[in-house]
């Protein structure tokens, strides 16, 4: 089994997207339908990350979420960085 959608759903929909744009994630805005407006990054394996404003369904609570950044993609420095999101969300960003 293998996790294809993560969808995260927050009041801080640009805040979110900046900062995990900031981790190296492309996003592209969507709209499916008559759905809200959305942000969504394609992984190098496919599977997808996507923000939703927290509108009709409520805001995504805890979450640990690891990422392993692509080699090149950040300027960071190698190693494990434990980082917040906005709404408070622990990002562990492995950087090799």
């Amino acid at each position: 089994m293998n996790v294809d959608l993560l969808v995260i759903h927050t009041t801080r929909l640009e805040a979110c997207r900046d900062f995990y744009a900031g981790l190296g994630l492309e996003f592209v805005p969507e709209r499916h339908g008559d759905g809200p407006d959305h942000y969504a990054a394609v992984l190098a394996d496919g599977s997808v990350i996507e923000l939703y404003p927290a509108t009709r369904r409520p805001e995504t609570g805890y979450l640990h979420l690891g990422l392993t950044a692509g080699r090149g993609s950040l300027t960071r420095v190698a190693g494990r960085h434990i980082l917040t999101d906005p709404d408070g969300r622990t990002v562990v960003l492995t950087v090799p």
